[in-house]
């Protein structure tokens, strides 16, 4: 792919998260979604499908809510993209829960498990070091 489609597939994933944002911010009415964020959005090589990542607080029950929220709300939504966007044709949109806010929290429990039993150093001890040379 040359760096100008890339950069146009960029542009396009922004611009659909903007508008999906927005949209769940002040038209969508479903209080399934309420509190949903879109976090990314992912557009394939030629545009067609993009599937859009969203991050929700709570357990798996609220998760499920707010797929079932996008379910219904996709037309509408895609309907929303195709009135602010000025694009030939309109990707069909997926839903997917945005799991690596959690993953990073699992990598930032671990670190500081590892750091707590002296396996590596914490950044702390870095610093002391620093200034130890001065």
């Amino acid at each position: 792919m040359s760096r100008q489609g890339f950069q146009r597939r960029q542009r396009l994933e922004g611009e659909i998260r903007s508008v999906l944002a927005e949209a769940l911010l002040h038209s969508v009415k479903d209080p399934r979604l309420d509190g949903v964020v879109v976090s990314t959005v992912s557009l394939n090589r030629d545009g067609t499908h993009a599937v859009v990542y969203f991050s929700v607080i709570g357990d798996a029950e609220r998760e499920r809510q707010a797929a079932d929220g996008f379910k219904a709300a996709a037309p509408f939504l895609r309907r929303q993209l195709g009135q602010r966007m000025h694009v030939r044709s309109l990707p069909s949109l997926d839903f997917a829960r945005d799991n690596s806010f959690e993953y990073g929290d699992k990598m930032e429990r671990l670190f500081d498990q590892l750091h707590a039993d002296g396996v590596i150093p914490s950044d702390d001890d870095d610093d002391d070091e620093v200034r130890d040379n001065s």
